[in-house]
């Protein structure tokens, strides 16, 4: 891969609602390391995602007991309000909410979701709900960028809905191609190894 490549996946420029943002190898910041934020904004005052890759202990039944649902999972979106609960989802049909980018959808109706998951007809490959989210202030993601904190993909329903948690980032990086593909391999740290 030459430069003209590596620049393209990590210029300001290409950042966008609806792009992935995944970690390069070495970040050692414990609240992005090895982590995939799905962008759902991004402009003059800021960005707002959630991480896509790491999942709680917290069940939907203790947060809300009328959702309680064994498929429905919840993540920690990042460490931004962690009182608040988002949902990305691809059933727009039946929970409505403002499509992002390629079928994935931020919000909607948890009555609608309430109904859907008690008769079983969305699980958890379908929604994916967040406590928290991560937020950058006007230039903050832009500057990370210029710094070789992340990478910029685009989204897939295989990485968004289909991954176990464990697995996310390296399908991330993956999609990236495969001159790509060294990555997944490199240690977190690669001064311990």
């Amino acid at each position: 891969m030459d430069f003209l490549d590596w620049h393209k996946l990590t210029k300001a420029e290409s950042l966008r609602s609806g792009k992935l943002l995944i970690a390069q190898p070495f970040m050692t910041d414990t609240t992005f390391a090895r982590s995939v934020v799905f962008l759902c904004e991004h402009g003059e005052q800021g960005a707002l995602g959630f991480v896509l890759n790491q999942p709680t202990t917290v069940n939907i039944g203790d947060l809300l007991p009328e959702l309680y649902s064994p498929s429905l999972n919840i993540n920690h979106g990042g460490p931004v309000q962690l009182d608040t609960l988002h949902i990305l989802h691809r059933s727009p049909e039946t929970i409505g909410g403002t499509e992002i980018n390629r079928g994935v959808y931020w919000g909607g109706s948890f009555d609608a979701l309430q109904t859907c998951t008690a008769d079983g007809s969305l699980t958890g490959s379908d929604v994916r709900l967040f406590v928290g989210y991560s937020g950058w202030s006007a230039g903050q993601l832009e500057k990370e960028l210029a710094e070789g904190s992340w990478l910029i993909g685009d989204v897939t329903h295989k990485v968004m809905f289909d991954t176990k948690a464990e697995d996310v980032w390296k399908a991330a990086i993956l999609s990236l191609g495969k001159e790509y593909r060294h990555l997944v391999n490199m240690p977190l740290n690669p001064g311990l190894n």
